[in-house]
């Protein structure tokens, strides 16, 4: 079973933060499943200065990258289960919950409202 990662486990394992210390468990979901939106997301990080990434050499990376699967469902799917969620107002959060739902997969989050409105999680973090 794998996880589809949010964007910061996804910035956390890729510059080896300690964070992810705190997730020894995450290793046993490998390959880890990496959604779209979160590159985008990386993207208006980088452009407003908080992060050093620059693309598409990021994204190429992970490409290369065998602990990552970058899924690409349909757009249509994620819009119509994101319509679901009226619970956030994130556009990010939305899209990578509507993403975990249309996999039918764990979403593999920190953030709180996510913990406690979306499930499937991974059981660790329930």
């Amino acid at each position: 079973m794998t996880v589809l990662l949010d964007t910061h486990f996804l910035i956390w394992v890729t510059v080896d933060s300690p964070q992810i210390r705190k997730f020894p468990w995450l290793g046993k979901y490998l390959p880890w499943m990496v959604s779209p939106i979160s590159l985008i997301e990386i993207q208006f990080l980088a452009e407003i200065g908080r992060l050093q990434v620059t693309q598409p050499a990021f994204m190429d990376a992970l490409w290369q990258d065998r602990r990552f699967v970058i899924d690409e469902p349909p757009m249509s799917a994620l819009a119509r289960r994101s319509f679901e969620l009226e619970w956030t107002r994130d556009p990010f959060d939305r899209l990578l919950a509507a993403h975990s739902l249309v996999r039918n997969i764990p979403l593999c989050s920190v953030d709180r409202q996510i913990r406690q409105r979306h499930r499937p999680l991974p059981e660790e973090l329930i």
